[in-house]
């Protein structure tokens, strides 16, 4: 998703796309089951590309991730990041287990997939496709709810929100991020469901660019 945003950056941003085992590229790894687990090695394997100046993006789990990215880089006394977007994501003060269906279960997962828009058609058709696209789904899920929220200090750098319109999570929730602002917060919302970072690729990509202005 994030490498097609290479095309519409500016040349004073470098993309990093952060892919997780088990997926792309890092098909042959196994799925990391705790959240916890998953941001240590994320902190490890980009800890080089996080010594200067940078930025987190995440979308959906990306953005609890980010959020938990901010507070190990702190506990560690590393570089935190200069701004913080979090997309389609509760706060993780609002988050709620009871959203992810049955992971064991692909009706429900592909019940889930339809519900949440995104996924071209060409994947349900396809067995092969289809399979590994709800073996990752379970695994998003498995590793959302071992999250566990923890009260921490506001963020230090202007934090960012968008939404989108037609999504299904409760605009209240996506609001509650503000909690977590320390100073600078914007909420934005853009038409479209849970994928309108896709839906609405140029947009989403030129708010991100202006806010990193200056920066």
């Amino acid at each position: 998703m994030y490498l097609r945003w290479r095309r519409l950056l500016p040349d004073w941003i470098s993309l990093v796309p952060v892919e997780l085992p088990g997926r792309g590229s890092r098909l042959s790894e196994p799925f990391i089951k705790n959240f916890d687990r998953l941001v240590e090695q994320i902190c490890e394997e980009q800890a080089p590309k996080m010594r200067e100046r940078y930025a987190l993006f995440g979308h959906s789990m990306g953005a609890l991730l980010a959020h938990a990215i901010v507070q190990r880089q702190r506990q560690l006394g590393n570089v935190e990041p200069n701004t913080v977007f979090a997309s389609a994501s509760p706060a993780p003060s609002r988050f709620f287990r009871e959203r992810f269906v049955d992971k064991n279960n692909d009706a429900a997962l592909i019940r889930d997939l339809r519900r949440l828009g995104g996924t071209p058609e060409a994947i349900f058709g396809n067995d092969e496709l289809l399979r590994m696209t709800l073996d990752t789904l379970g695994a998003d899920y498995r590793i959302c709810e071992s999250f566990q929220y923890q009260f921490s200090e506001p963020y230090s750098m202007p934090l960012h929100v968008f939404g989108g319109k037609e999504d299904d999570i409760a605009a209240e929730r996506i609001e509650a991020w503000r909690k977590e602002a320390g100073g600078e917060f914007t909420l934005d919302w853009f038409e479209g469901n849970h994928f309108f970072i896709n839906q609405h690729e140029h947009q989403v990509v030129t708010s991100v660019v202006n806010k990193l202005k200056g920066r």
